[in-house]
């Protein structure tokens, strides 16, 4: 993504500054840690290896000694990405243990799994695998546990990070008291879409680790709190997805999800009827001679079909449209969204829609198709 400044009257193309994962500056505030303890010197800067092979050298914020342990921390620096971590200070305290292994743990501020699904045991830091990887090898650079027979304790902890996790998908992953540390490359990309994938990507699969195989994927946090009140499921079951409804629905279906309920409102899965599955503004638009298209099918007068075409938000068809008319032009549009939602994923799992008012109160329109039988209902 690009921004633009303007230089007189020439335009000068700008990349968004890229940033760093937590699990990156684990890593750092680790080897610095290790040095410290080693030496018993204190350090400013230490360079660490990312996974990609690239070398990056990062600043100490803090740097002392505790009980005969070594504390250093690093200020994560997101770059440009809106992270919700984005400042927060991560901390390695390092001390040596008579067992000749590094043994990583989590303190305060990282949170500990709860659930099955994430690829961590049950009870343990949520610390993933390629950051922990990361901060055994930086350590290990540093403290050998094979040449001296004696081993290292790694404790990763994030001042404020029970705070930050509210922030977060954690709470409902399973993830309790604070926050992940996290990164398969060490790098933060800025609004990158990867990362809001992958979470999606998770969700799905803690859920279905719970038992869970009908799942409610919803547009946003007034539709998720509507359909909590209509479907009586696990709040493990209910996932936004936001924008990436394409991606969600293959995901689902690739997991071996029987049944999906979309939940959303008119602007969202009118696009969806019509096809488009990235629902993001930039992406697509909603189209109003596709929507006069609809009024048209359930019998709507030439005169309504004619003022749906010129209208200039999907708020405004709430005004255009006849109450007698409503109902079955919005469960007409969830009708074609089903439809299009089954053709996706090749008929592999029911699929059910549900369109909500803009506030989230009422149930305007329904429909649903079943995976097995093809039905519409």
């Amino acid at each position: 993504m690009l921004k633009q400044k303007q230089t007189g009257s020439l335009q000068v193309k700008k990349e968004l500054r890229t940033g760093f994962t937590t699990g990156a500056c684990a890593a750092a505030a680790s080897k610095a840690a290790a040095i410290v303890l080693s030496t018993g010197e204190k350090v400013d800067s230490v360079e660490i290896t990312l996974p990609a092979g690239r070398r990056v050298r990062f600043q100490i914020h803090n740097c002392h000694f505790i009980d005969n342990a070594a504390a250093c921390s690093v200020i994560k620096d997101a770059g440009d990405d809106p992270d919700v971590t984005n400042g927060a200070e991560i901390y390695s305290t390092v001390s040596r243990t008579n067992e000749p292994v590094i043994k990583i743990e989590g303190g305060e501020g990282v949170g500990k799994v709860t659930l099955p699904g994430l690829g961590l045991e049950i009870g343990s830091p949520a610390i993933n695998p390629v950051p922990r990887r990361m901060i055994t090898e930086s350590v290990a650079g540093i403290i050998d546990p094979q040449s001296d027979n004696k081993g290292v304790r790694v404790v990763i902890s994030v001042p404020g990070g029970k705070e930050l996790s509210g922030k977060t998908l954690n709470p409902r992953l399973g993830i309790i008291d604070g926050i992940s540390i996290l990164g398969t490359t060490g790098i933060v990309i800025p609004y990158s879409t990867t990362a809001f994938k992958a979470c999606i990507a998770k969700a799905i699969n803690v859920a279905v680790s719970n038992g869970n195989t009908h799942l409610v994927l919803t547009t946003g946090a007034r539709s998720e709190a509507f359909s909590q009140h209509q479907i009586p499921l696990p709040e493990v079951a209910f996932i936004q997805m936001g924008d990436w409804v394409g991606f969600t629905l293959k995901a689902s279906a690739r997991i071996g999800v029987s049944k999906v309920t979309v939940c959303g409102m008119i602007g969202k899965l009118s696009k969806i009827a019509s096809g488009h599955f990235q629902t993001h503004v930039s992406r697509s638009k909603t189209d109003m001679k596709f929507l006069a298209s609809v009024a048209s099918s359930i019998g709507t007068s030439s005169e309504v079909i004619y003022n749906i075409s010129q209208a200039n938000t999907v708020r405004h068809i709430y005004e255009i449209i006849p109450a007698d008319m409503a109902t079955k032009l919005f469960n007409e549009i969830c009708r074609l969204a089903a439809r299009q939602s089954w053709e996706l994923v090749n008929g592999a799992m029911s699929i059910e829609y549900l369109m909500t008012d803009f506030e989230g109160k009422r149930l305007l329109g329904r429909a649903s198709l079943d995976g097995k039988e093809n039905q519409l209902k």
